[in-house]
């Protein structure tokens, strides 16, 4: 029997593709696992008006964690004209499934490591080793949007914030609603995770990234908890800056900071930035952990046109696959894995295009597992 149940969820376009690639490892790994696929991804949309059907769902609630590849998501009209013909016009409204299983599983952090490796040419710096802490679940993601915006939403909204009156000669047609939605509990447990982490580690400041200037109740809920829970952890600095500010001062000085915390949409952006310092979405991994389960995933998107040409660049899925080996405990193998990425990256002899070599993504995954 194998210690290990893991959720297999290729996705679409290069998910396959680096999927592949992270089962190389595993296997030199000797990773005792069950791999059991489940159907995610844009063509059970097209063929089912579903991109997450419940049997994979099911799947996942009898499974340890899940491997993700990538995912195509499109704004409501191309998804519906790309319906199956007998689905169209039956009410069927696209979701990005990534974003539901977030919130189904109550994922509710998001880990980014944005880790320099020696020898990369596309690093910004070398010394560059930051970690993003993103709330998974609520802010703009939350999924509470309006349009158009209906007649009693419109009424309430005007009778309780003054500010709505420059709207009253608006068209409800004309309107569309998305709502910035954080909870206190979530605010609470984000930015404790980042102080956690940053005393785990021995990490000496913690950035809280919002915009508390201008939206003062999320953000500013966000800021006041922060401070609060700072108290906790001497030793660790807090440090508040507004997301705008924070994207200059991190092309500027990257090295000066390390444990970067924010909300939902903020944090997705924040987290690009930082890994295109360390290399781009090709060196990108990420952990959706909650506190019964974790699903792990590269950051980078499904790339279509390249789909099946093993093309693209493995590293930000091993790089995926080194923190679910942390998640399950598996400390050493997690080590190994990530020793042997360094190495291959510094050697620089096989290398994917976007790091100007000609190597495949599986020929990439070849070699660390020779260095494994």
């Amino acid at each position: 029997m194998t210690k290990y149940k893991i959720a297999w969820l290729p996705g679409d376009g290069v998910g396959n593709d680096v999927m592949e690639a992270a089962k190389i490892a595993l296997d030199e790994l000797k990773f005792d696992a069950e791999y059991i696929y489940g159907d995610i991804g844009w063509e059970f949309w097209k063929k089912e008006g579903n991109p997450l059907p419940e049997r994979t769902i099911k799947i996942l609630k009898e499974t340890d964690c899940c491997l993700f590849g990538a995912i195509t998501s499109k704004p409501k009209e191309e998804a519906e004209r790309e319906l199956a013909p007998e689905l169209k016009g039956k009410g069927y409204v696209y979701s990005s499934p990534i974003v539901r299983l977030r919130q189904e599983f109550k994922l509710h952090t998001s880990l980014r490591p944005c880790k320099a490796y020696k020898g990369n040419p596309l690093n910004y710096r070398d010394d560059i080793d930051l970690v993003v802490f993103r709330e998974n679940t609520e802010g703009l993601y939350s999924g509470v949007e309006f349009h158009p915006l209906p007649k009693e939403v419109m009424s309430s909204l005007s009778e309780n914030h003054p500010k709505m009156k420059r709207f009253k000669n608006t068209s409800l047609e004309d309107i569309a609603l998305s709502c910035r939605i954080f909870t206190r509990k979530a605010c609470q447990s984000i930015v404790r995770q980042g102080f956690e982490y940053a005393k785990k580690f021995n990490r000496n400041s913690v950035t809280v990234i919002e915009k508390p200037n201008v939206i003062r109740e999320t953000s500013g809920l966000m800021v006041r908890e922060a401070r609060k829970i700072a108290q906790e952890y001497s030793g660790i600095e807090l440090w508040e800056t507004n997301i705008d500010a924070m994207c200059m001062w991190l092309v500027k000085n990257p090295q000066n900071y390390s444990v970067l915390v924010s909300s939902n949409m903020f944090g997705d952006i924040v987290s690009d930035l930082c890994a295109q310092l360390i290399g781009g979405l090709g060196f990108a991994s990420s952990a959706n952990i909650g506190d019964d389960y974790a699903l792990f995933e590269p950051t980078h998107g499904s790339a279509p046109k390249y789909a099946g040409q093993y093309k693209v660049n493995p590293m930000a899925m091993l790089l995926t696959v080194k923190l679910m080996l942390d998640y399950l405990g598996e400390k050493e193998s997690a080590q190994r894995l990530e020793n042997s990425i360094a190495q291959v990256i510094e050697e620089g002899k096989v290398r994917t295009y976007d790091l100007g070599g000609t190597s495949s993504t599986l020929d990439v995954a070849k070699e660390v597992a020779r260095k494994i």
